[in-house]
């Protein structure tokens, strides 16, 4: 049975996957962000930053106050196509410590819902290091299933993780192709490690030629996975360009 209601069939997915291996293991990703670990029944996404709109309205930015609606729509959808056993949340889910608290009683009932018969793995995160106020499921710092670590920041340091499924970089690449530039969030691995793109509706994107990833991969010796519509784009390192 769908865990859609009539109004959200538009967000439909279906559960497709461009298999990879990460530390031995194989694993799924999906266009929509998320990775997929059949062996497991393992749904796992990154950087939710559920009620960013709200956190930044009261410091007085206004931003159109959808991204929660919008996000957890998206995430009902990939739940609803998989049906995982369960579901693993890679830090920052909320963009602030009071953003579960701030959940719109429909908002909650929606998440309790996804979490309803499954296990839910809230991994704490920089922008919300606490258990989230009044929802269900465990709150770890970093959790480990078999050859994966699964944790909200990378660990500094080329090949100091292996099997290390991370977020918090919000992902993205850059290429050019036909005369025209496509800048895209991204999954970004070398086999050993994989960083997700942020799942958040209100969520940026970091170029994987940042600095920034300069400690996690040796140079030009990995790969990222641009999202696309209904697919995913691979390139080579050397395929991609900064900003």
């Amino acid at each position: 049975m769908s865990l859609l209601p009539s109004h959200m069939r538009d967000f439909m997915v279906v559960p497709v996957c461009h298999d990879i291996q990460i530390n031995g293991q194989t694993i799924g990703l999906h266009d929509s962000g998320v990775l997929w670990w059949p062996e497991e029944s393992t749904l796992v996404v990154a950087d939710l930053h559920l009620e960013k709109g709200s956190s930044y309205a009261r410091r007085g930015v206004m931003l159109p106050p959808y991204d929660t609606a919008a996000t957890l729509e998206k995430l009902a959808a990939v739940i609803d196509a998989f049906d995982p056993a369960r579901v693993i949340a890679l830090g920052d889910s909320f963009h602030d410590m009071g953003g579960s608290d701030r959940l719109p009683p429909a908002y909650r009932a929606m998440l309790t819902t996804l979490q309803l018969n499954r296990e839910w793995i809230w991994v704490t995160g920089n922008h919300d290091p606490i258990a989230p106020v009044r929802l269900c499921g465990e709150t770890v710092d970093e959790i480990t299933l078999g050859a994966l670590t699964f944790r909200h920041e990378p660990v500094e340091g080329i090949n100091a993780a292996d099997g290390e499924v991370c977020g918090h970089l919000h992902p993205a690449g850059r290429v050019r192709r036909f005369g025209r530039s496509l800048r895209r969030p991204c999954f970004v691995t070398d086999g050993s490690r994989l960083v997700l793109p942020a799942f958040g509706a209100l969520t940026g994107g970091l170029n994987v030629m940042d600095k920034a990833y300069e400690t996690l991969f040796e140079r030009r010796r990995f790969s990222a996975f641009l999202l696309g519509e209904n697919r995913l784009y691979p390139f080579t390192a050397s395929r991609l360009i900064a900003d």
